[in-house]
């Protein structure tokens, strides 16, 4: 079972930029997809962006598409997200979030990920 932690969060302003990270703990990091969630008080958790095993797949939300950029070093059982031109409205906790590698595709829904870290806040202030 994986153990997931971010860091990275913080309190920024608008236009800033922003890199977050998610340490896994297991070695065979590698063959988990990896996803980026974020929430805000009193709203679902939504998806931010998924990256393929590889790393040679990525997915994002219509609202982070061209500012946010996921990555991963599986060498370094790490997953990144670098958020550019941050806004407002791209506030919230951040989470790292987990699942081994089943068929094709990077998940969206949060239910299926089993694996979760303990998010890390990021606030943009206007």
């Amino acid at each position: 079972q994986v153990q997931l932690v971010e860091s990275g969060g913080g309190a920024v302003q608008t236009g800033d930029s922003l890199r977050l990270s998610c340490a896994g703990s297991e070695r065979t990091f590698s063959l988990y997809v990896l996803g980026w969630f974020r929430q805000t008080p009193g709203k679902e958790r939504e998806f931010v962006s998924g990256i393929s095993w590889a790393g040679d797949g990525t997915s994002y939300a219509e609202s982070v598409k061209g500012r946010f950029t996921i990555s991963r070093d599986n060498a370094k059982n790490t997953v990144y997200l670098q958020m550019n031109s941050l806004r407002p409205e791209d506030t919230a906790v951040y989470y790292c979030a987990a699942r081994r590698v089943v068929g094709l595709g990077i998940p969206t829904g949060e239910f299926e990920y089993p694996y979760w870290g303990q998010g890390t806040q990021v606030t943009v202030s206007s």
